[in-house]
């Protein structure tokens, strides 16, 4: 990693300011000859971690901004090694000016999250903070965004740090005693070995329990709008969104293909699908619109049935409200309360009676679900919302399970040793001590340039 790395780490617009980084043993040397500060003192006379006014220019001297420029040492920069920082006028022409100049003195376009990568790379931050420098930048909603931050400080680390060490002891005095039977070491302690298992056991149970909530945190929860032609799904997918997004008509059949949109709500985000209206037809582009919208209900995770208030129930409304009772999360919503005189349901289902063109109900309608999807009450940070995250405590609380197993059925100390070690193994990946590079090159391609 001795080369030096180089990327606008901000957008492509226009905007207020413009950062260009660099990392690498040249970044200081480089900011010397294309920034000038105010004082005179080149940048590498500056104080670290300080923001000096000047003129940034190309290799000729030609100005091509006054900005700010700070440089860090290594090894206490974010990566670990020297970088500088330009911070420009938001000017896309200036931006790419500069990065240009950067590279004709030596440096290369950073791959996307190469600068996190050398900072996990280099001890600076954990694999878990890592990758939570990514979810902070992908946070849709408010609650994502404090749980990405709990994880870049360090939470899940924290939660686990005591179960590996104590994994550790376990492991390093079975070594020693299977390695050295000649040796005055101490017994094991089986009864302490239990405790100390009991303890990781329910720890990550606990962890892992928070993943089927945490994934519909970060990835968004689908949730299909279904019912039968012209019960008012579109005009309530319109209503939610607050912008006529679906085309509504008194024409049954409007809506021939799935609508999709995101629905921010309180801490979750909604990924709304409109679904065209369910029933046997004829026609053949209705058809496959139905068909559609049958695949939406048994992809989503919430279910939002529409049945006209104002008509009598038919047999495809019972029809529906019956599937959803087998669905994960249902809300049923009674439509058209301006118009309907208020008939009654036979569900078990939360039913809200909801009028689109007033927006009677809606808030009502959107406490119903919030309520459907608690967060867990654990610090921020401890929510699992990577499916990598989750296999690898999963595993780890499986090898516990077993070491458990193995000292209450009275199995030899090697089976206690290997499972115990296995968890080890397992915690490691969760963090990053123990990865795999072709993990890592994954891990970090989802990032964005100059991250």
């Amino acid at each position: 990693m001795s080369d030096t790395i180089a990327a606008i780490a901000t957008g492509a617009q226009v905007a207020a300011i413009g950062i260009v980084r660099l990392s690498g043993d040249r970044a200081i040397k480089i900011a010397d000859a294309l920034f000038t500060p105010q004082s005179g003192k080149a940048m590498s006379e500056s104080a670290p971690h300080t923001l000096i006014y000047g003129r940034a220019h190309d290799r000729n001297g030609a100005l091509l901004d006054l900005c700010l420029c700070t440089i860090s040492r290594a090894p206490h920069s974010y990566t670990g090694e020297d970088t500088a920082e330009f911070q420009c006028h938001g000017s896309p022409v200036v931006l790419r000016a500069l990065l240009d100049e950067i590279f004709s003195l030596g440096a290369r376009q950073a791959l996307p999250g190469e600068f996190t990568k050398r900072a996990f790379l280099n001890g600076r931050l954990s694999l878990t903070s890592a990758e939570a420098v990514a979810d902070i930048i992908d946070a849709e909603n408010a609650e994502s965004a404090k749980n990405a931050a709990g994880q870049l400080a360090g939470a899940l680390r924290e939660r686990t740090e005591k179960i590996y060490s104590d994994l550790a002891d376990i492991s390093a005095h079975y070594h020693a005693v299977l390695d050295y039977p000649d040796e005055d070491i101490e017994p094991f302690r089986m009864e302490a070995y239990k405790a100390a298992l009991g303890e990781a056991r329910d720890t990550l149970a606990s962890l892992l329990a928070t993943f089927s909530r945490g994934k519909l945190m970060s990835a968004g929860i689908p949730a299909a709008i279904v019912g039968r032609p012209n019960a008012g799904k579109s005009s309530l997918l319109n209503a939610l969104l607050g912008y006529e997004r679906a085309i509504v008509t008194r024409i049954p059949g409007t809506t021939r293909d799935t609508i999709e949109e995101k629905l921010k709500l309180g801490s979750l985000t909604l990924r709304l699908i409109d679904t065209a209206g369910i029933r046997e037809t004829d026609d053949e582009v209705e058809r496959l619109g139905v068909e559609r919208s049958r695949s939406a209900i048994e992809r989503a995770e919430l279910l939002i049935v529409v049945v006209d208030g104002s008509e009598q129930l038919t047999s495809e409304d019972a029809a529906l409200l019956a599937e959803a009772e087998r669905a994960p999360h249902a809300v049923v919503v009674l439509s058209k309360k301006d118009l309907s005189g208020g008939i009654t349901l036979n569900t078990a289902l939360p039913t809200v009676n909801v009028s689109s063109v007033t927006g009677e109900g809606i808030e009502a309608l959107e406490n119903t679900i919030a309520a459907m999807f608690p967060l867990p009450d654990v610090p921020a940070g401890e929510i699992l919302t990577n499916v990598r995250h989750a296999e690898a405590v999963g595993r780890a609380l499986e090898s516990i399970r077993a070491a458990l197993g193995a000292l209450e059925s009275g199995a030899t100390p090697d089976v206690v040793l290997t499972e115990s070690e296995s968890a080890m193994a397992a915690l490691g990946e969760l963090d990053g001590r123990t990865v795999r590079e072709d993990v890592t090159d994954r891990i970090f391609q989802r990032f964005c340039v100059g991250k």
